[in-house]
């Protein structure tokens, strides 16, 4: 079974200027909350870009875990721009997260949309029922309040 998690949040500024602060693959760290102890491992590019790989670390309740993705989709225009990461190998059976940006009055609109799937068939959806979707809601939310802090900002809907 597929899953969704979408998160949309206004931030002031330029789209050059939210887009480039993405397209830095160590930003990462400073948007992923601390309990889950992630840590960039290496990245083939300085800045993302189609066909970027990216390893990392992490720690789930405890447990060290793996985790490599590679940028799938990456487009820059003047109204808006996105690109995709695509796990290769770590804890889900499918991950896509498309992350879209575009120029709206105020600001910039950024959207997180994420399709995943859990190994485990019926025992995944049990842990994504008990666990993962409050994880996942408990990660982005983070993200949106760092986010919002660094560019100074505005709202987010879920």
């Amino acid at each position: 079974m597929t899953h969704r998690l979408t998160r949309t949040t206004l931030l002031p500024g330029t789209l050059p200027e939210v887009f480039a602060f993405f397209r830095n693959p160590r930003n990462l760290e400073t948007i992923t909350p601390p309990w889950l102890g992630f840590r960039i491992m290496s990245t083939s590019d300085e800045t993302v870009r189609e066909g970027t790989r990216i390893r990392y670390r992490l720690s789930l309740h405890g447990i060290p875990m793996a985790w490599e993705s590679r940028i799938t989709e990456y487009a820059e225009h003047a109204d808006g721009s996105h690109f995709a990461d695509e796990q290769i190998t770590g804890p889900y059976s499918r991950w896509y997260h498309r992350h879209l940006f575009r120029s709206v009055d105020g600001g910039v609109e950024m959207t997180d949309d994420v399709e995943y799937r859990l190994p485990f068939g019926p025992l995944g959806r049990l842990i994504h029922w008990l666990v993962v979707r409050h994880q996942l809601r408990a990660i982005f939310d983070y993200r949106t309040t760092i986010i919002a802090e660094q560019f100074g900002s505005a709202g987010s809907s879920a």
